[in-house]
């Protein structure tokens, strides 16, 4: 057999004092060994704390004592009884199915705008991207600031129109500061990805549809929205997931309140978690939420992949 039919690598690893099989292994060694970080990272903080909150959602746990005695499905029945836990749930739709598709619709618009020359974009372009690089709890500070009725600077200005509306005293009020906030935050979300999506398609696309289209409004519709859809998908999923586990902002706005009318699931699990230290019913309000929101992003997920095929 001549030495030129022996593969490359084998020939290394026999002027290197290898066997093929022992230079298989450690490339294989390398390879796991690169992997591992990451396995050890998902296994750390994803299946364990799951694994251990579906544990504690079956338990009595005591802080400073662990867990005291296992009750069943005592923790899951008390859940769906009560009104506060299904509350919680409902006004988090109701924000993300709110906020959601005003900031998909606002982003894709504004990176359209943008795409089809508008003046300046560079300048605009850095404008709306600014609140994205803001943290949530400074933005829901920020936000007390703006519409508290003593002095705040949005309320100031509708006051002095003859506008009075009771912002951060009222569940309405309170909901609709925590969604205006929100949606000047991840907009530019969007818009980033919309952008990136409109950019990468060929300008002669665009000039050739405009010479059968009548307006800008029809290339819009029937050719940006098509072929930006898949990116676009990504965009609503992440959102709805982000939207879903919304904390920092409408805690940092209201707390919650007034009372719990503005109370978010986020919210509730941490004050039943962490201020309450009931971790058994806290633990089985994480695995119902997950299995609900599981549920509602397959669906959207297997409607949108019908659009997109």
């Amino acid at each position: 057999m001549s030495t030129k039919s022996i593969p490359h690598s084998s020939s290394v690893a026999i002027q290197r004092g290898q066997t093929p099989s022992a230079q298989n292994r450690s490339e294989a060694v390398f390879k796991h060994a690169l992997l591992a970080p990451a396995v050890i990272w998902v296994i750390a903080l994803t299946f364990f704390p799951i694994i251990m909150a579906v544990v504690y959602s079956f338990a009595n746990y005591v802080l400073g004592e662990g867990i005291t005695g296992f009750v069943g499905f005592d923790n899951y029945a008390r859940l769906l009884t009560d009104w506060n836990f299904w509350y919680s749930i409902l006004i988090t739709v109701l924000f993300v199915g709110l906020t959601v598709p005003i900031e998909v619709c606002a982003g894709f618009l504004l990176a359209w705008i943008i795409t089809i020359g508008l003046p300046g974009k560079n300048f605009f372009r850095a404008l709306l991207t600014a609140p994205l690089f803001t943290m949530e709890v400074a933005i829901g500070y920020l936000g007390v600031t703006l519409f508290t009725d003593q002095g705040g600077l949005i309320s100031g200005w509708l006051s002095a129109l003859g506008i009075h509306i009771p912002w951060l005293s009222t569940a309405a009020g309170g909901l609709a500061a925590a969604m205006i906030l929100d949606i000047w935050i991840w907009t530019p979300f969007v818009f980033l990805m919309s952008l990136a999506t409109l950019s990468a398609i060929p300008t002669d696309m665009y000039d050739a549809a405009l010479l059968e289209a009548k307006s800008h409004w029809e290339v819009f519709w029937h050719v940006a929205v098509p072929l930006a859809w898949p990116v676009l998908t990504i965009a609503i999923l992440s959102r709805i997931i982000e939207g879903m586990k919304a904390f920092g902002l409408p805690y940092a706005l209201t707390s919650g309140g007034p009372g719990t009318s503005t109370q978010l699931f986020s919210i509730m699990a941490d004050l039943t978690t962490i201020q309450f230290t009931d971790f058994g019913r806290g633990s089985a309000m994480g695995i119902l939420y997950l299995i609900l929101v599981s549920i509602v992003i397959t669906y959207f997920f297997k409607q949108m992949r019908k659009r997109i095929e």
